[in-house]
């Protein structure tokens, strides 16, 4: 099965040079670095031991950045290379990067392109994250004999559900990892049944990210501005949670003549989409910007169309609902944690697949609040913003929650370094240039 897939795109170049292409004329993709997702660089390979993680996306690359951290802390004279697939995550990794680490774009699964990757960069060890497989890819690090190890694995239901439709493929693909690092049983059990070589379930990294920080000087400069208004926070939003957001706040206004409501867009280049869409409901609404404009008296919903600044309105408001949980496109969930390490308390909608196990422990210990539909939003945002107790109330649980597990990157990293220091791989993290 995997010869057939090498063959269908060993001949998509044209078709996935002409999808580069459109993304390019849609601002999705940077032009200057286009050719790093047909396996080029212009940047030269470091020399000495370098080591290799990807992340797809915004939530992989903030698991990832806690890795680097560790690393980095364990072994400061390795390279670090991170790999993404997605504009935001490059922005976020360029602006949290440390010195030893460096991004580049992750190459599209065609044969050549991820062998010229491989060539070019020449891994010492990679560390893949999460759930995104492809096969060309790893097969190229299989076949170079590079120790692999995936880290935080995670497979929905839907995703299951494909590969065990083409599992020789999929026991291919996963043999490139001699270890799979499961945040569940439920994801042991699905990497097990597809054919993983060694799974173990090491819980979610995310329990042990740091907290988001943040400019205090910002924080100041908002609180002043917002002037003891009732506000609330919509993180990380998708297509049809801004209108949500719009609709609950025309309906709140009536008892909240000043409310203001904060939207965080995942993806801050859907700003057009959001202003026409924002237009529909004759309310006045301002965008943050690059120039970090503040709302005023009069506005009623403040867009945050920046990068990296989430938990600087995490520690503004006390009320947050976590995106991606009523989008249009099914939904998923985004990281709860985050929002929790900030003392926030915390309302999420029914889709949150992604992170089941996350919000599920959350509204069991009721350190936050699972909301059925528009009417019950409504209904909370009203009874939390006319009640400071029991806001405070959901607000300290979280934050109990939030402190219960980070010790979960101890074990994480044990057995990444007892992988990673196995003879195949000739100790990676331990070998310091010179002592070989």
């Amino acid at each position: 099965m995997y010869r057939t897939y090498r063959i269908l795109t060993r001949y998509s170049g044209a078709i996935l040079s002409f999808i580069l292409h459109k993304r390019c004329k849609a601002g999705k993709e940077i032009p200057e670095r286009i050719l790093e997702k047909k396996g080029n660089s212009d940047r030269p390979r470091p020399s000495g031991t370098l080591l290799w993680i990807h992340a797809a996306s915004v939530g992989e690359s903030q698991s990832a950045l806690i890795l680097v951290s560790q690393l980095t802390a364990l072994a400061p004279h390795i390279n670090i290379l991170v790999t993404t697939g997605t504009l935001t995550s490059s922005q976020l990794m360029e602006s949290r990067l440390p010195k030893n680490a460096f991004h580049q774009f992750f190459p599209l699964d065609h044969p050549k392109w991820v062998e010229k990757f491989i060539s070019h960069w020449q891994p010492n060890a990679v560390i893949w994250m999460e759930s995104e497989l492809w096969p060309n890819m790893l097969n190229e690090i299989r076949i170079n004999n590079i120790p692999a190890i995936l880290v935080n694995a995670h497979m929905s239901d839907k995703s299951f559900s494909s590969w065990k439709k083409m599992k020789p493929l999929a026991k291919f693909t996963l043999s490139t990892f001699s270890k799979i690092l499961c945040q569940t049983e439920t994801d042991k059990t699905y990497f097990d049944q597809l054919g993983a070589k060694e799974t173990i379930v090491t819980d979610n990294l995310k329990y042990s990210a740091d907290t988001l920080d943040f400019n205090q000087g910002d924080l100041d400069s908002l609180s002043l501005s917002i002037k003891g208004r009732p506000i609330w926070l919509y993180a990380s939003t998708h297509k049809g949670e801004e209108s949500l957001a719009c609709d609950i706040h025309k309906t709140l206004k009536d008892h909240f003549p000043d409310l203001l409501t904060i939207i965080v867009p995942r993806h801050p280049e859907r700003r057009e989409e959001i202003t026409e869409l924002c237009r529909l409901y004759d309310v006045k609404i301002a965008f943050r910007g690059a120039n970090k404009i503040l709302p005023n008296k009069n506005d009623d919903i403040y867009i945050v169309d920046t990068l990296g600044e989430l938990g600087l309105f995490y520690s503004l408001t006390s009320i947050a609902c976590i995106g991606r949980s009523f989008s249009d496109d099914g939904g998923g969930g985004h990281n709860p944690i985050e929002a929790a390490q900030l003392n926030c308390a915390i309302l999420h909608g029914p889709n949150v697949q992604n992170l089941q196990d996350i919000f599920d422990d959350m509204d069991t210990d009721k350190a936050a609040l699972c909301i059925r539909d528009s009417k019950h939003l409504c209904d909370t945002l009203s009874i939390l913003l006319n009640s400071d107790n029991e806001t405070a109330i959901l607000q300290s649980t979280a934050l109990e929650y939030s402190n219960k597990k980070t010790h979960i990157i101890e074990y994480i990293m044990s057995e990444i370094i007892s992988t990673l220091e196995n003879k195949d791989s000739s100790g990676i993290l331990t070998t310091k240039p010179g002592s070989a």
